[in-house]
């Protein structure tokens, strides 16, 4: 069975490259009927915390990421890192090293002014005898002839020469296990059959190998998938617009959209662009993921997240977009809102929304009792030029007693006619009056939707406005 893992260190959010990590392996292992199990590798306790943690947990929740095993926590684990090292002990396969870190320190600057390697010389690999007062850390046997080919799935046949592999410590003189024997321990202890991982461990997989061989193991398939870049084709960052899922989750974006995102940066499946999820396990395969680093086009995500918006049932987004309207205080605390009626307001807003954060804010001249004004549109709309207009309209709304789209347009083209204007002429007017904006809807459904009391009110307001003025 296919086993994959993720093992993401909590010393950060978690961030566009991880998520994507992790979404391939999730793939991979429902694509082939197999076991995704998620791995915390929290030995870094100066760097770890908490709230990364409960950060990154909640990250795959929201990305519905769901794993088989775990999360499993390293710290959790030191007596089997223990136990194995024993094991390793016992076979000759590692050995104490008494070395200090200042004669470590010592001997990398001797060999880098030598131009020599900088890499453990070898002192204590065939030393029987303990030094008395120190505490020793343990060391991994590396081989020092020959090489080491990968296999990997995205990259090919890549080979290493061993003379380049140092005698890596596998556990500290404090006892505290380190990352590459941690990392094979536990794939061998859980059965992982597929390693899937940035490219950045690249370098790191030969010395893996080679303690996977000495503890007997069968080596795992690995898959290094390469880096994603800014639109400068450096290092993403910040400053390239990408941050942790879970500000993009605050931010207004949806799952499905970011998912959708994340496995087409570096993985394709013909022309197309957007894909269900049953789609995306289907098509899945190392095959079609690309050798080159991928780029990061905030713009793509921003235009992705709006298809999906468009595409969503109105009903679902109201689920989604109530917590920020009570978050920016459009819902008043004790407010009641019909859903029903929400989910209408939305049908007209849906098109023009890229986030669930822009959507809510459309709906804000829908929700709330007061609307703000925008300041350019005010002056050019309400004013004396506009007053007789909106006095007719308010005069003419106020007697109907079908407060419907069609019945409000009937309403306006009277005007329109009786008074030899074009409609944008009162429209604008009214939406200015009613939205505080010079952009919405049709205005018919805006003004069917906002409903007749709060229509006449605000057509009043304005009224009320350009005589003050």
């Amino acid at each position: 069975m296919v086993r994959v893992r993720f093992a993401p260190s909590p010393t950060g959010h978690l961030h566009i490259g991880g998520a994507r990590t992790a979404l391939f392996n999730w793939l991979y292992a429902k694509n082939n009927n197999g076991k995704f199990i998620l791995r915390i590798e929290d030995t870094d306790r100066t760097r770890s915390t908490e709230e990364y943690i409960d950060s990154i947990i909640e990250g795959m929740k929201w990305l519905n990421l769901d794993w088989d095993e775990g999360p499993y926590r390293q710290t959790d684990r030191f007596n089997i890192y223990r136990e194995y090292t024993e094991k390793l002990l016992n076979e000759g396969k590692a050995y104490y090293c008494y070395c200090s870190p200042e004669e470590l320190d010592q001997r990398r600057k001797e060999a880098m002014t030598q131009g020599k390697p900088q890499k453990y010389n070898g002192l204590c690999r065939n030393s029987k005898q303990p030094l008395s007062g120190r505490k020793p850390a343990v060391r991994f046997k590396m081989p020092y002839e020959g090489e080491t080919a990968v296999s990997d799935l995205i990259k090919g046949s890549i080979v290493f020469e061993n003379t380049q592999l140092d005698d890596l410590i596998i556990m500290r003189s404090d006892g505290t296990p380190t990352y590459n024997f941690t990392v094979v321990v536990d794939d061998v202890d859980m059965r992982i059959t597929h390693v899937i991982r940035g490219d950045d461990h690249l370098n790191n997989t030969p010395k893996q190998i080679h303690i996977y061989n000495a503890l007997g193991y069968k080596v795992p398939i690995f898959a290094h998938l390469p880096m994603i870049l800014g639109s400068d084709k450096t290092r993403l960052s910040k400053r390239h617009g990408a941050t942790s899922v879970i500000a993009y989750k605050e931010m207004g974006y949806l799952p499905e959209a970011l998912v959708n995102y994340l496995v087409r940066l570096g993985w394709s499946y013909g022309n197309q662009e957007v894909f269900t999820r049953d789609e995306l396990i289907q098509h899945f395969s190392f095959d079609n993921v690309g050798k080159s680093a991928a780029v990061f086009n905030p713009e793509k995500l921003l235009w992705l997240n709006s298809q999906y918006i468009i595409k969503s049932e109105p009903q679902n987004l109201v689920e989604l977009v109530m917590p920020f309207l009570k978050k920016e205080n459009i819902i008043k605390e004790g407010q009641t809102i019909d859903k029903e009626w929400l989910s209408k307001a939305i049908i007209t807003l849906q098109e023009r929304s890229k986030t669930i954060t822009e959507l809510a804010d459309s709906l804000r001249y829908y929700i709330s009792e007061d609307i703000e004004y925008d300041l350019k549109a005010k002056e050019k709309y309400l004013n004396k030029k506009n007053l007789d207009n909106l006095i007719e309209s308010k005069e003419a709304l106020k007697t109907l007693d079908n407060f419907t789209a069609p019945e409000i347009e009937k309403v306006f083209m009277s005007i329109v006619e009786k008074q030899g204007i074009k409609l944008g002429n009162i429209a604008q007017p009214v939406r200015v009056a009613i939205t505080g904006r010079t952009e919405s809807p049709g205005i018919f459904e805006v003004l069917q939707i906002a409903g007749k009391e709060k229509t006449l009110r605000r057509l009043e307001k304005a009224i009320e406005i350009i005589n003050k003025s």
